[in-house]
């Protein structure tokens, strides 16, 4: 007897309740990398609900990658035109067919050789993902491509050694040994710990300021 599509929906598993399949980052330095590139960009689009950030998130792209358990976790990856909500892991097939827009791979060691050819090779043939960057937390080697008709073209630094993103329409670039996100005018994309401190010394300026006006600011 054959079954209705309807019966088949329900015989077939929740794709969107697979787990994540990533091992552990290599270091501290890693883990802190990867935790400022999240929190900055988080604070930055505080106001947005259409995007999705992944952090050590596998990636399942094809039934047949489930069933070789080929699994393929990007660093970070962003996704935009999409929900802002928690995920187990991104499943393309639940997702509407999408692939992220930039990936950030962090080199190690262990996995420098993968990244610059396996990875980049998946993500420029596979995903065509429009913008791939790398960037080393212990040598601060640092890299980006963006997508142009079939094949990644290296992108070109600015002055200053940074790297723009058409995807986040922010500069990369790095500062005190960390890869930070810089606006189109130039300005450090802030940390919320740094904006809040920011936002502290605005405030004390500005009461010394009428303070000297013989005003006397309102607790």
């Amino acid at each position: 007897m054959s079954l209705t599509p309807q019966q088949l929906e329900f015989l077939m598993p929740d794709a969107t309740q697979l787990e994540s399949d990533e091992p552990e980052m290599e270091s501290t330095l890693h883990y802190v990398q990867l935790a400022l590139l999240v929190s900055c960009l988080e604070w930055l689009w505080r106001d947005r609900n259409d995007y999705f950030i992944g952090a050590n998130l596998t990636i399942y792209f094809s039934r047949q990658q489930l069933k070789n358990r080929d699994f393929r976790g990007p660093d970070f990856f962003l996704v935009t035109k999409t929900e802002k909500r928690p995920r187990k892991s991104w499943v393309v097939w639940e997702e509407n067919g999408k692939y992220p827009d930039l990936i950030i791979e962090l080199l190690s060691d262990s996995t420098a050789t993968v990244d610059r050819e396996f990875k980049k090779n998946l993500y420029q043939n596979e995903f065509r993902t429009p913008e791939y960057f790398w960037f080393s937390p212990e040598t601060l080697e640092f890299a980006g491509f963006r997508l142009f008709g079939q094949r990644y073209v290296e992108i070109t630094s600015n002055e200053a050694g940074w790297l723009w993103s058409e995807s986040l329409n922010l500069y990369l670039g790095i500062l005190d040994g960390k890869l930070r996100y810089f606006t189109p005018e130039g300005e450090l994309v802030p940390t919320p710990e740094e904006a809040a401190m920011q936002a502290q010394q605005r405030a004390e300026q500005l009461a010394a300021q009428l303070r000297a006006l013989g005003v006397e600011p309102e607790a």
